[in-house]
């Protein structure tokens, strides 16, 4: 899945926002999204979207998927959808009792992919806020308690490498090996590289039979991500990272170093 030339699977840039409890990301897709967070989520109000097989509610005039269908919506090439925004929700009863403020502070959520108080609803009990330009391209999602984002990056990383490298058997089949994910204290060791604006980089991952090494880059603050990318090809070309995921194929544990 691509924007322009940039392959977004194996680049995965991350902007922590701590004290507002939002990430922007680049590289995280919805799909890696729900396949870790899917018993954290109920229902899904959809805000903005193109999905045929969502429920209207005539209270609030949007359309929710409930927690049966959203694996479809998960199968879905969300990121043809442009924009593509949702906010979850434990129960339809909820949205009965949502007021106008509310529903226009949705509104202004997906449409401005901004807050304009902490978008964390009591009647709708939420856990996330989920708000995507080109899913995976510009992604903005919010998450009520930070953790469950440090757990979540952790297993993405094992994930990605699952997807993009394989190793041959004596009979010469591919066969995908199972990483181990990053501790939540690893990723708490990078957190400050977090709060800069940080490039992790499968792309450029080298490796040998021992182990793998991922480099990474601090690169500032990007709500273009096509800018984004310009500067993390820039300082990927210069050689000189600011720190490294390194994993241990024997111990199948992860290293962090920081330069």
């Amino acid at each position: 899945m691509k924007k322009g030339n940039h392959d977004i699977r194996d680049v995965i840039y991350i902007h922590l926002h701590e004290k507002e409890r939002f990430v922007q990301s680049y590289g995280i897709e919805f799909y890696e999204f729900y396949q870790f967070l899917s018993e954290s989520i109920s229902s899904i109000l959809l805000l903005k979207h193109q999905f045929d097989d969502g429920e209207l509610h005539t209270h609030t005039m949007f359309e929710y998927v409930s927690e049966q269908r959203i694996a479809k919506l998960a199968k879905e090439d969300v990121y043809g959808y442009g924009d593509f925004a949702w906010i979850d929700f434990e129960e339809t009863e909820a949205l009965d009792v949502l007021d106008g403020q509310t529903i226009a502070e949705l509104l202004y959520l997906a449409h401005k992919r901004d807050h304009l108080r902490a978008p964390f609803y009591q009647h709708l009990n939420n856990q996330f806020v989920y708000l995507a330009h080109d899913d995976g391209w510009f992604n903005k999602t919010y998450y009520k308690n930070l953790p469950v984002f440090y757990s979540f990056f952790g297993e993405l990383l094992g994930q990605k490498l699952n997807r993009l490298k394989a190793d041959k058997t004596l009979f010469g089949v591919k066969k995908k090996r199972v990483y181990t994910p990053l501790s939540q204290q690893g990723v708490l060791l990078l957190k400050d590289l977090m709060k800069e604006g940080m490039v992790i980089s499968i792309q450029k991952a080298s490796q040998n039979r021992l182990r793998i090494e991922i480099p990474i880059w601090v690169i500032g603050d990007y709500l273009n991500m096509d800018n984004m990318y310009e500067e993390y090809e820039k300082k990927s070309k210069q050689g000189n990272y600011d720190a490294k995921l390194v994993y241990d194929k024997r111990t199948k544990e992860w290293e962090v170093i920081i330069n």
